[in-house]
């Protein structure tokens, strides 16, 4: 019999090949680049959906919104919009909302520092990204804790590694670093340790024109060059109900001009900021992003934008956000519904309510997932390492959620149903009673034939219980530790920390820019 010990050993390094640490395999999937193989599923009829629409542009009409930046009350004007300026209420007119829909581009190239990493976003396409906007970060060993910019970067480089996290994102607000001087801190690291496509700040002109010149900078592209394609986005929230602010308006015409993406995200709790039922949450988001997406249409027609959707319910007990539930998985059928119906690309939500990486974490984070996968989302932010509601996010969830998406990308691959795979061949090859084990079609194919885990462990319970009796949260942290401590940035990104140190200095020295309110 084989001792434990040496078992143990084999284990260790068939798990090594897995890529756990960041080490070779040789199975080599493409998660780069994910269509969606699914046929998106219906919550409400052709019908509901229509009339959930028309009333989305009756809300709009006759009640309108209340735009707080008197350059985008200007702008809705000069479109037909009925302006009350002592109320700032904007009534836009569902033609206006017509040709918006009509200008914005149905498919969006984006372009990433390693083009092999570009993203298209339009129907059909599935990109992931990990937990954005958090104040807190968390893991196993240091607990729960104010974000910081060291904490930051290591979640920039985690993403980098997993290709089945497509794009950046604002993890955790970096908050030792002054407010006039973060959107620097974060846009280097975004840009010196990563090639993927990079989230700039919306939080007033000056910062997102820095934002825009560092990446101009770090890619090597003039002023023409960056106008001409998508080299970055945002996101930009509405203030349910019915609220658009100075800071997220000002990033709508600033994206929009400069022809960069907005994805325009109305956060709709049931019960609490929209009407307690799903199909009023999702009137109440349509006729908000509809007015986002109008004025970024307004301002410049084809302007690339992402129609949002991020409802779901609270707890009516406390008034606490839920996620994973069943209505907020309606929401995002829902919401894909209504998507469909504008054609334009669009993002979804995922994320927990959970405190800590536990099973509540994962089956919330999970439920989802399946919601934005089964409504053919275009974008699902926050599918990895979200807790509590979007206040933390946690490195051992963002590893254990990596695998629930490596899981969801491999579905993406279609599945050999040709003669050989059929495999009659082997079937003959092995008699009543025997294993495949040694057949020569297991032979052919065992290094490359299934999935290799990321953080799961198949081992059986004597060999779990000698090596430790870990939990996966507990075996997600040596993996995050030991692919920040063998992380090696992209050369080409690496390369152009010089040039944007120059440039920070010189806006430093400057004063910075403090965010808009």
């Amino acid at each position: 019999m084989v001792d434990d010990a040496a078992r143990d050993s084999r284990r260790e390094r068939r798990r090594g090949r897995t890529g756990e640490a960041g080490s070779e395999s040789s199975r080599r999937p493409d998660y780069r680049s994910l269509k969606n193989p699914f046929l998106p599923q219906p919550v409400f009829s052709a019908d509901q959906v229509a009339a959930i629409h028309d009333t989305a542009l009756r809300v709009l009409e006759e009640l309108g919104i209340k735009v707080l930046l008197p350059q985008a009350r200007a702008a809705y004007a000069r479109a037909g919009a009925l302006v009350d300026e002592d109320s700032q209420m904007v009534r836009i007119g569902r033609d206006i909302v017509a040709a918006a829909l009509a200008s914005a581009p149905k498919s969006i190239t984006t372009r990433a520092g390693d083009r092999s990493r570009d993203i298209a976003l339009e129907l059909g396409t599935m990109t992931f990204l990990a937990g954005c906007g958090a104040p807190n970060v968390t893991d196993l060993e240091h607990g729960r804790r104010p974000g910081t910019l060291a904490a930051f970067e290591d979640f920039i480089r985690l993403v980098q590694h997993f290709d089945v996290l497509h794009m950046l994102g604002p993890c955790i607000e970096p908050q030792d670093v002054d407010n006039r001087f973060r959107h620097y801190a974060v846009n280097r690291a975004q840009l010196t340790l990563s090639d993927k496509v990079p989230f700039v700040f919306a939080r007033g002109t000056p910062q997102v024109e820095d934002g825009f010149a560092m990446i101009r900078l770090a890619r090597g592209l003039s002023e023409d060059e960056f106008a001409s394609g998508v080299h970055c986005y945002t996101v930009i929230n509405t203030n349910s109900p019915r609220q658009l602010d100075i800071p997220m308006a000002q990033g709508i015409i600033d994206f929009a001009r400069a022809g960069q993406v907005s994805i325009i995200t109305p956060f709709c709790l049931a019960g609490a900021m929209a009407p307690i039922t799903v199909a009023g949450a999702l009137t109440l988001q349509h006729a908000e992003a509809l007015a986002g997406l109008a004025l970024a249409q307004i301002v410049r027609p084809g302007a690339p934008v992402v129609y949002g959707s991020f409802s779901s319910n609270v707890d009516m007990k406390s008034g606490a956000p839920a996620f994973g539930t069943p209505e907020h998985v309606k929401a995002t059928l829902g919401a894909g519904q209504l998507a469909r119906f504008t054609g334009l690309p669009w993002r979804s939500g995922g994320g927990s309510a959970a405190n800590i990486s536990d099973a509540q974490a994962a089956h919330e984070t999970q439920f989802a997932l399946w919601g934005s996968v089964l409504a053919g989302a275009t974008v699902c932010i926050h599918a990895a390492g979200w807790l509590e509601g979007g206040l933390s996010v946690s490195f051992e969830k963002l590893i254990t959620d990596i695998e629930a998406l490596q899981t969801v990308a491999e579905l993406c691959a279609s599945t050999p149903g040709d003669e050989s795979a059929i495999g009659f061949d082997a079937i003959a090859e092995v008699q009543p009673g025997g294993h495949f084990f040694s057949a020569e079609h297991t032979m052919a194919r065992y290094r490359t034939a299934f999935y290799e885990p990321l953080v799961a462990d198949w081992s059986n319970f004597g060999n779990w219980t000698q090596s430790g009796s870990k939990t996966a949260t507990e075996r997600a942290t040596g993996i995050w530790k030991r692919l920040v401590a063998d992380f090696q940035p992209p050369a080409s990104a690496a390369a152009t920390s010089g040039i944007l140190d120059e440039f920070i200095a010189r806006r430093t020295e400057e004063g910075g820019a403090a965010p808009v309110s």
